[in-house]
This record gives C-alpha cells, structure tokens and sequence, in this order.
C-alpha cells in the first residue's frame, strides 16, 4: 500500500531543491568533464561574438573603402572564426553527451540496488509496469533536463554573453534599446514552464499505467486468446494511448507558446534597432560598419536567447520526473537488516515459529498465534484449504515478510538477528509460481550458483528428472527458454526450478507445491530425488495433494490463520479431524478419476 501512494504521488518539492538535488547525486562527480565542455562552450562563444565584430571590417574595408589588401585577412578570419566554432560545438557536444549518458547509467544502476533492497510486499503493491516506467521514460527526461540547463546555461549564455559586449562595443544606446523588451518575457515563460511540470507528471503516470498494460496483456496472452477478450485488451490500450495522446500533445502547445512569445519581442527589438539605428546611420552618427556588425549580433543573439527562454520549459519535465525518481529512491524497506547483524551458522536447521502473528492488512489477521516446530533433518508438511495461511507461514523463514509478533528461529537464532545473505544462502525454495529467466536452461539451474559446473549442473538436473527433456530441446543446455520459460512445459518449467534448488544444496529446503505442475511420471520421479535430497536434511512442505505427505514425519493442519491439528499421517487419520476429512475426499475424488480412465481404457 506504501509502495503505491509513494510512486503514484510525488512530493512536488520545489524546482531549486529539485535541481540542487540532482547536481549533488547525479552531476558532482562529472565537474572534470563538464568543465572542459564549459571551456569549448567559451571558445565556441568567443569565435561566435568574433564572427560578428568582423562583420564591421567587412562593410567599413573591403565595400566600403574597396581595401583589397584587407579582403582576404578579413575573408580569413571569418573562416577561422567558424572553424574554430565548428570544433569547439564538437567537442562540447561530445563531452556532455558522454555526461549525460553516463548519468543515465549510473542512476539505472542506483535506481535497481535500490529496488533490490525492497522487500516483496513493496513489489506486490507497486506495478512492474511502473517500476519499468522509472528506469526508462523517467531517467531519461531528467538526462535531457540536466543536459539542457548544463549546455543552455554554458553555450547559449556565454554567447550571448559574447553577443552583448560586441553589441555594447559597436553602440551602447542601441544595445540598452534592444534589451529593453525582453525582461518582459520572463514572466510568460515562468507560467508555461509551472504548466509544463504539471503536464509532464500525469504524462508520465499514463506511461506507467501503459507499460503495466502491455506487460500482463503479453504475459497473458493465452489467457486472452482463450477468452476472447481481445478487444477489451485493444480498448483498455486505446484508452491509455488517447489519454497519453491529449497530454502529449498538450505538452507539445504549451512548449510551443514561449515561440510566440520570443518572436514577437524579437521582431519588436529588431524593427526598433533598423529604424533607430538607420536613422542614426543617415545622420552619421555612426557609420554603416558598426550598424551592420550590431544587426549580425543582435540577429546571432537571437537563438541562443530562444532556447535560454525555452530552458524552463525543459528543465520543468525533467524535474517532474527528477521528483518521482527521487520519490522512490527516498522509500526505505520495511524489512532491513538489524545493525550489527550477524551471518546465521546452521549446525542442523531446526526451525521454530513461536506464537507467530501476522497481517498483510491491518485489522485482518493472517496467522494467529501459530506455534509449529520443524525439527532438524525432518520433513514437515503444512496441509489445509486455500487461503488458511500456509505459504504465508513459508514465507516468513526466509523474512521475505516480518511477523507482527512472536518469533522464527532457526538453530535458536532469531531470523531477524542475522544478515540477509547468510539466511537465504541456507534456504532453497521451491515455489508453485515458477520463475525462470529467458536465459539458457544451464543458466536457469545455475541460478544462485553461477560458478557450478556443467557435471554439478547435469546431476541436478537428472536428480530433478529433466535431463532426458533438456538433451532433446534444439541446443540441449544451450537452449533459451523465453521469457518466463514460455517454450517449455508447465512441468517442464517446475522440474528446472526443482534442479535449481537441488544444485544449491541448501541445509533448509522450502518446497511450495513443488510437484504441483507434473504427470504422474515425473511426480514419481521427482518426488523420488527429493527423498533423496531431504535426508539429513530440514524440509518444511506444503502440498494440496495429501499422497505426498504422508511419509512426513509430522503434518501440521492449517485451517484459518491458527494450527487445529498436528500429528503422523496415522496419528490424524485416527483422530477422524479436519485432516481425515481432506483425507477421505481425495480418496474418494482419486477413485472417481481411476473408474473414468478405466471406462475410458474399456
């Protein structure tokens, strides 16, 4: 619930603290770099504000007074003077765009250490779609902000810097003139740039909710198909695409209204200087040199006068993003590490939770006071209905959530005492939601284990059962398995998933349905290798299929957030409960699936 006020609401901290928050974490280091573009931008100003004062030989010299001597040093100069600009826009454009490139990658890097750190109920309240939002769209309009404040405020300041003082050289009072109207721009463009910040955010927002779209729709696509809900798929889409659309285009016409703005104060300040200056040029106030070297300057001054008006337009979608990139980045897990915390020593890996008490939602208790024992080398299945709280009682070994009360112990060490990284290298979990990477399948079973051997990785493999299908795929362990493991069986996916915590040989074995996607054959076989993997070793199970469990050496009854029974399979079919109920229902639904296959054979 955090996660999503926290990404979906940024703080609107003001523009300075915004802008002097990004120069400290994400320019600072650069200064080198940035400095030696400010020096191209310098010369790139110097040979600009040159070019102009040479336009006043050019006129005064060579049509003027028709001086040949002075026709090809001044026919020279001019071309100097554009080499040298050409290679210093070179050079600074180079240099900020390493710059701003290298900012993008080191807060990508920042953003996903950061995200890493997070603990799941952050990323179960938070969209994928929207985290992916931040990496992309995001990042990248606050590059283009720092990129642009950086390069307006270096080339175009300092050239119009250079700009003015070849004006005020040639004609002081015609300069004074001439700047006289453009103050009153600044007001205009402070509202359009307030607009634009606001725009920027809720364009953004969209961009999140489309990414989101796109990815379950992808993802869900069979599911899609087999409902028939392509359409309603297209309109949810178009609605975010029209949405996206108006506020893009929007964006588009308030960035375009400091345009008018600008043109039109132009065209005031260049009408008044040719009339002004004209006349003084006919009373020979000031020869015709001097006035053409102003107009060059004046109309040179032009642009880079433009895009500094157009800088906060700019700047402002780029602090809009600045401030939900750093709206996340400020987001602290609830789950850390305690100071001081020390790595977890697993001698045998007896795990107890002791009164344990927990919600995901306040006022709407999960587990209530529950008290269970897994002994060390034992196998212990949890068995109950959906929803009882049986993966939530799993999950919170490895502290992928905290209790609200109440403790987990493994070898009488509290979870919370002991560092992340010890805890979860003495666990390996098998889920019933199998993630596999679109990597090769060598890949996939070396997970959490990169530098096991190739034979390290065939034993797991054939201890899971999924030797024979991987040496008959195209490129055998070679072979992509797509994204989410998409061109492999749903069995198929779950036995790689069983060889990779076989290949991580972890004291504490998790399994979560671990047999849930086989056939028959392979549940055989599969269910054979973890026999063999959990001798001597702690292995807590939950399974819906009570035949798996009924060699455990003890099997705790689930049943609403609490323990209602606990015992040997024979112990609890003799209590004639909860569990010997389950029980005799699957029985009874096993012998209705034998008699039908057995009609069917007939």
């Amino acid at each position: 619930m955090n996660g999503v006020a926290a990404t979906d609401h940024p703080g609107h901290q003001s523009s300075f603290v915004l802008m002097r928050r990004l120069l400290r974490e994400s320019v600072r280091r650069y200064l080198g770099w940035i400095a030696l573009a400010v020096a191209c931008m310098a010369v790139m100003a110097a040979a600009t504000a040159l070019s102009a004062w040479l336009m006043k030989p050019v006129v005064n010299d060579v049509f003027v007074d028709k001086n040949r001597d002075i026709l090809w040093l001044v026919g020279g100069a001019v071309l100097a003077a554009f080499l040298i600009k050409g290679l210093a826009n070179y050079g600074q454009a180079t240099l900020m765009s390493f710059v701003g490139l290298k900012i993008v990658a080191d807060t990508q890097n920042r953003l996903f250490a950061h995200l890493a750190r997070m603990d799941l109920g952050f990323f179960q309240a938070t969209s994928s779609g929207k985290l992916i939002s931040r990496f992309t769209y995001d990042i990248n309009m606050m590059r283009t902000a720092v990129s642009n404040a950086l390069t307006s405020l270096g080339k175009d300041l300092l050239s119009l810097v250079g700009l003015v003082i070849v004006m005020f050289v040639q004609d002081w009072q015609l300069a004074a003139i001439a700047f006289f109207v453009f103050p009153l721009a600044i007001l205009p463009i402070v509202r359009i740039g307030r607009r634009m910040r606001k725009v920027t955010a809720n364009t953004q927002h969209e961009m999140g909710l489309l990414t989101t779209h796109l990815g379950q729709t992808f993802q869900g696509i069979r599911v899609v198909k087999a409902y028939g809900m392509e359409g309603y798929e297209r309109g949810r889409v178009a609605d975010v695409v029209e949405r996206l659309f108006r506020l893009t285009f929007r964006a588009q016409r308030i960035r375009a209204l400091s345009s008018p703005v600008m043109e039109t104060l132009g065209g005031v300040a260049v009408a008044v200087v040719i009339v002004y200056g004209g006349w003084r040029v006919i009373e020979d106030q000031i020869d015709a040199g001097a006035f053409f070297s102003f107009i060059t300057a004046l109309l040179l001054a032009y642009e880079p006068m433009k895009r500094l008006a157009n800088l906060n337009t700019s700047v402002q979608e780029g602090l809009a993003a600045a401030d939900r990139l750093f709206n996340l980045l400020d987001q602290e897990p609830r789950i850390v590490e305690k100071p001081g915390a020390r790595d977890l020593a697993v001698g045998g890996g007896n795990i107890v939770l002791d009164d344990v008490r927990f919600s995901y939602i306040k006022g709407q208790p999960t587990l209530e006071g529950v008290t269970i024992s897994v002994p060390a080398g034992k196998t212990v299945a949890l068995v109950g209905p959906s929803g009882a709280g049986k993966s939530t009682i799993l999950n919170l070994i490895p502290r992928f959530y905290d209790v609200d009360s109440g403790s987990v112990f493994i070898d009488g060490t509290d979870v919370r005492e002991v560092t992340f990284a010890s805890l979860h290298a003495n666990i390996a979990l098998v889920s019933q939601e199998i993630m596999l990477f679109d990597d090769t399948v060598r890949a996939n079973i070396a997970y959490g284990r990169a530098a096991a051997g190739d034979a390290e990785i065939e034993e797991a493999a054939r201890h899971a059962a999924a030797h024979d299908f991987i040496i008959d795929l195209p490129q055998g362990y070679d072979t992509l398995v797509g994204e989410h493991g998409t061109k492999l069986s749903g069995g198929q996916r779950q036995r790689l998933a069983i060889a990779r915590a076989m290949l991580k040989n972890a004291p504490i074995l998790l399994l979560d349905e671990a047999t849930s996607a086989l056939d028959t054959e392979s549940e055989r076989q599969v269910q054979a290798a973890l026999g063999q993997l959990m001798l001597g070793r702690t292995t807590l199970v939950i399974a819906h299929r009570l035949s798996t469990v009924v060699g455990a050496d003890l099997i705790h009854v689930i049943e609403g957030g609490a323990v209602i029974e606990s015992g040997s399979h024979v112990d609890l079919l003799a209590l004639d409960g909860a569990y010997a109920r389950l029980y005799a229902m699957q029985f009874a639904e096993t012998a209705d699936d034998a008699q039908v296959a057995e009609v069917h054979q007939g």
